[in-house]
């Protein structure tokens, strides 16, 4: 008889992070879990496809067993094997965010016995989810400074919500996880960054760019904010900026997307805000790393520490369900919408072989 880990899908937020942040842990410690009330907190709780690639994608790299996959389900039993790396092609359709499904299995291929290529068909740039941009400009710097080998390559974009996009990526086998030790930015060096169009006119980049020059340009140091062409299926329009501001020992990302009648100065506004109320703050790294930098650093080889500029729900749930599923000690100390410091004592991981990694 399988002995189930009992995780209850909503905790927290009750969004699909339970379940991702769940699968990738079931894999990487090899313990089978039970996950129940799936995406309880949305208005239609249950499995829908993007959440089901998510499991079908964690399934495939170990080839785990998983019983209730179905849409609309809010119960899965999923039992996983032993990792295993090579090549993995996966369509998740139309805007389904390759972004999300990647990390749900980016960290368990880092423990594979050899390196892994995988190339996602899907959405690169959909609303709630992080772009590839932000993923390949600063999801993954971090987790390369601490010890992962992980590279992204945009073969095509893919705007919600036709979707249409690819990316591949290049996982290689985890040697050591370093800590992470960021509670002082530094001062700040530079803001670059980039404001891209795919399948719309360039003057709508243009206009976003200028935005951000008329209003950052005398009051920061800006710098090479690029104007991009994205490559796209034709029946994809999509448009989106991106803000990259690097620190002295640090950076903080913030992006934009555009869609119909949304005019090209507020895509921009939108992530001029974002940065603005990163700089008014005492953090170090912007709030949606803060969040999908813990499961990275669960596995690290000592004690983390770093200030984020906000505390949110999504980093409150996603370190509830870590300190769930583990003997990780994440703590907490500030309060939602402000400033907070975070302390993650880690997991040591043990694989099938019994062999520390």
């Amino acid at each position: 008889m399988v002995d189930f880990l009992d995780v209850d899908g909503s905790i927290g937020e009750g969004g699909g992070q339970v379940l991702r942040t769940a699968l990738s842990l079931s894999v990487i410690i090899g313990t089978p879990i039970r996950v129940h009330n799936i995406r309880a907190g949305r208005r239609q709780p249950g499995l829908r496809p993007q959440h089901m690639m998510a499991v079908n994608a964690a399934a495939r790299i170990c080839g785990a067993q998983v019983l209730g996959l179905e849409l609309g389900s809010k119960e899965i039993k999923f039992i996983p094997g032993k990792v295993t790396g090579g090549n993995q092609n996966i369509e998740i359709g139309t805007a389904g965010s390759t972004s999300l499904v990647f990390q749900t299995i980016a960290v368990p291929l880092s423990f594979a016995a050899r390196s892994s290529r995988v190339k996602l068909f899907g959405g690169t740039h959909v609303p709630w989810s992080p772009c590839y941009h932000y993923l390949a400009l600063q999801w993954v710097t971090f987790v390369r400074k601490i010890g992962y080998k992980i590279s992204l390559e945009l073969k095509a974009s893919g705007f919600y919500p036709k979707g249409g996009g690819s990316v591949v990526a290049i996982v290689k086998p985890v040697e050591k996880i370093s800590a992470l030790n960021l509670t002082n930015r530094g001062a700040l060096i530079r803001i670059r960054g980039f404001s891209a169009v795919a399948n719309l006119p360039r003057n709508i980049a243009e206009r976003q760019r200028a935005q951000v020059v008329r209003r950052m340009g005398d009051r920061y140091p800006l710098s090479d904010i690029r104007l991009s062409e994205l490559d796209s299926p034709p029946w994809a329009k999509g448009t989106m900026i991106l803000l990259l501001a690097e620190f002295q020992n640090s950076q903080a990302c913030y992006f934009s997307l555009g869609k119909k009648g949304k005019p090209a100065e507020r895509v921009a506004d939108e992530a001029i805000d974002s940065l603005e109320a990163f700089l008014s703050s005492k953090g170090v790294i912007d709030e949606y790393l803060a969040d999908q930098i813990l499961l990275p650093l669960v596995f690290a080889a000592g004690k983390s520490v770093f200030r984020t500029s906000k505390v949110t729900q999504h980093l409150l749930t996603n370190a509830q369900i870590i300190k769930i599923i583990t003997n990780a000690d994440i703590i907490i100390d500030g309060k939602i919408g402000k400033t907070g410091l975070v302390q993650i004592n880690p997991f040591a991981v043990q694989n099938k072989d019994e062999e520390k990694l």
